[in-house]
């Protein structure tokens, strides 16, 4: 035994002494190299002098690193992410001319903008050559890692947590790959972009698609998944009568209320009540350890941990660097493919400048490099059941189209994570079933705006008579409207004639995808279609003709082009209309028109079979949001080892065998609701007595001790340190 400590222990001196030395030849590169950066005294200095001052310099940076920089990271934690990342240099360059300054007779010194770039290099060559080691000595790397989830487990046992008298029972990693649709998945496992998917799909998992509801986006159907529920969201952003408020899936404060009303609806608190963790969601699931969750992300103090993750993760400099590095690069590489795209003419296109190249970076690097660092912690310390949203394809796909390579590079990418996800799962303290689904898919088409040449909220306002810009009032569409407007009015049609604006206040219009609403403020209560044609006459047959338009509901009506009407509570009527948008349309439009939300006013953008087509309503050539085409069949994989989706929740003995590896089981879950009691029962398959359905919402004892904290975050290669709260 003590032979085995002293291997260890002289293993782990030798990679401390490689990687200073590496640190030591880098410091002396820059040196010779950086007019700005000395390492030695203004009377010269011998080169072994020099060499010992490197030396000393490269470990007063790499000991400033590890015990100065977390608590740095920890007092900034109120800062926001974007900020953090930038400061990371900054940050950085400090350390080092403080580690400068440490040198004995003054010999180091640097300009501070030669200082960033000194320190920058400098910890990634340190985390290159960790890594090396690491991946080098497999022995190490998985002694350190089955050392931390010992640690963890006697911890565990120690304050009483479930199943310390025996084996763990197996735990659940769910990821949800955003956006990413089924055929979409298909596609990239075929091709190759995503060999760790089509490898599990080849020897361990089974694929279905899903339906989503109307709302086929992040909101509803992450609301329903998590929490069981996702009632009165009509769709990603609406406008409230009774309060005179827009509610926003993505601002936190609506997430808040959207995520209490789901609990008080339920009774429930969520599928991650007991032993859970979420990362990077909208919507905690009722778990106790949260990291850029975005339902809690306005609280303040301590009882605030959604933005922990970003200390367990920055408080390693080199983890902070390599991210930094790697968010300018995913600018660069925006920039490049933009201008690619506007140079080979490429048909839909959107605007990709502004704030967009930073905020795909955040999307696809950052977050992406947080939330796999807390999946991997949250495994290591062997928590029951883990939910995940990586956003990083859904950003791209919403600029750069569904398909294409763009989207194809963040695909490959993904999949690298989930390979060092399931690398990782093998070294943890009890067996994890990874499940992977999806929120949604992506349609293509050109938009709205950039097909017709203006806004829904034009062509709204032009149908209700009231003033539009003379963009949209010379386009086609704008001057069919004012026309049907004068003729609804009985007044001839006058050129430069301006149309009679009709009652009342503005109508608010709000978009989701190719999904929009309208609301009438002065309406009180949901405003029946009388009444909108009485005070609109031309608008319902303005919406419902325009060749952009799917279809229009309005109190319990649905309104086709050509005059076609269809009630739904007449059978057969809306399914009729509604069958060139897929199998359950009609169901799905029924249920949101009897949400107490539901604007006055609903508008589905036209669809294309053919093409799969749709017209977002904003600025997006992939988007979700409404009905027609791939973003209602989203995807859920799963290990055979769990039951059939469709399957009865309490199978009986002797029945009917499960489908080979890769089958497509014959039922698929309808709605995100569903796909939440399919994730219930597979809780329950793996520990039923620790995950109870039912779990009534309040305070919850948490088993782990003060200190468990948030999980570790992995450099390059998987190195892993504690995080205390």
């Amino acid at each position: 035994m003590w032979r085995g400590r002293w291997r260890t222990a002289g293993s782990a001196l030798l990679r401390v002494i490689l990687v200073w030395a590496a640190s030591t030849l880098t410091m002396l590169a820059l040196a010779g190299l950086l007019p700005d950066f000395r390492l030695q005294s203004n009377d010269g200095d011998s080169i072994t002098q020099i060499g010992l001052t490197a030396a000393w310099g490269a470990g007063a940076f790499g000991l400033l690193s590890a015990v100065v920089w977390p608590v740095l990271v920890r007092a900034l934690l109120l800062v926001p992410a974007l900020v953090l990342g930038l400061l990371v240099f900054f940050l950085n360059g400090s350390l080092l001319l403080i580690a400068l300054d440490l040198i004995p007779a003054w010999r180091g010194e640097a300009a501070p903008e030669t200082a960033v770039v000194v320190a920058a290099v400098m910890s990634a060559v340190a985390s290159a050559t960790s890594t090396a080691l690491a991946v080098r000595d497999d022995e190490a790397y998985r002694r350190r890692l089955y050392r931390l989830a010992d640690r963890r487990r006697r911890r565990q046992r120690g304050a009483g947590a479930p199943g310390a008298g025996g084996e763990a029972a197996p735990g659940l990693v769910f990821l949800q790959l955003d956006g990413v649709g089924y055929e979409v998945l298909r596609g990239a496992c075929g091709s190759g972009l995503m060999p760790t998917v089509a490898g599990w799909l080849d020897r361990s998992h089974r694929i279905t698609p899903w339906r989503t509801d109307w709302s086929s986006q992040t909101g509803a159907s992450q609301l329903g998944i998590l929490h069981g529920s996702n009632f009165d969201v009509p769709a990603f952003r609406w406008y409230e009568k009774d309060t005179g408020e827009v509610m926003v899936c993505n601002r936190p404060t609506s997430a808040a209320e959207l995520q209490r009303r789901a609990v008080a609806r339920t009774g429930d608190g969520g599928l991650l009540m007991l032993g859970g963790a979420s990362r990077g969601n909208l919507f905690s699931g009722g778990a106790d350890q949260l990291a850029l969750v975005l339902s809690v992300s306005a609280r303040r103090g301590r009882a605030n941990r959604s933005r922990a993750g970003y200390f367990a993760y920055f408080s390693d400099p080199a983890n902070a660097v390599r991210t930094a590095v790697s968010f300018v690069a995913e600018v660069v590489r925006e920039i490049g493919q933009s201008l690619r795209a506007r140079i080979r003419g490429d048909r839909p296109r959107v605007s990709r400048g502004g704030l967009y190249p930073l905020i795909r970076a955040f999307a696809t690097v950052v977050e992406r490099d947080v939330v796999v660092a807390a999946v991997i912690g949250d495994m290591l310390a062997g928590r029951a059941a883990v939910y995940a949203d990586l956003v990083a394809y859904d950003e791209v796909a919403h600029h750069s189209g569904p398909r294409g390579r763009d989207t194809d590079q963040v695909l490959a990418r993904l999949d690298r994570s989930l390979a060092l996800i399931a690398r990782v799962a093998e070294h943890a303290p009890r067996e994890y079933r990874i499940v992977l689904l999806s929120d949604h898919g992506q349609s293509p088409g050109e938009t709205f705006l950039g097909r017709y040449g203006l806004t829904l909220k034009d062509l709204v306002r032009a149908g209700c008579g009231m003033p539009v810009s003379r963009r949209a009032g010379r386009t086609r569409s704008g001057a069919e409207a004012r026309a049907a407007v004068l003729a609804a009015l009985h007044r001839p049609v006058e050129e430069g004639e301006e149309a009679r604006p009709g009652p009342g206040s503005d109508p608010v219009v709000l978009a989701s995808g190719n999904l929009a609403l309208i609301s009438f403020p002065d309406v009180p209560g949901r405003a029946s279609r009388e009444r909108v044609e009485r005070a609109h006459p031309a608008l319902l047959a303005t919406l419902a003709n325009h060749p952009g338009v799917g279809f229009v509901l309005v109190d319990g009506v649905v309104l086709g082009p050509g005059g076609a009407v269809a009630r739904l509570d007449v059978p057969g009527e809306a399914e009729e209309l509604l069958s060139p948008f897929g199998p359950g349309a009609a169901e799905a439009v029924r249920r949101t028109d009897a949400f107490p939300h539901v604007a006055d006013i609903m508008v589905n953008s036209a669809y294309d079979p053919d093409t799969g087509a749709v017209h977002a309503f904003e600025e997006q050539i992939g988007s979700h949001g409404g009905l027609g085409g791939e973003q209602g069949r989203p995807f859920l994989m799963w290990p055979t080892v769990l039951s059939d989706p469709g399957a009865d929740p309490e199978p009986e003995s002797g029945a009917e065998a499960e489908p080979e590896s890769g089958a497509e089981p014959g039922a698929e879950p309808v709605g995100a609701e569903a796909v939440h009691g399919v994730l219930r029962r597979w809780l329950r398959e793996a520990d039923g007595p620790q995950v109870p359905l039912g779990l009534r919402p309040g305070p919850v004892q948490d088993p782990r001790p003060e200190g468990a904290g948030d999980g570790i975050l992995p450099s390059a290669g998987v190195l892993a340190r504690d995080e205390t709260r």
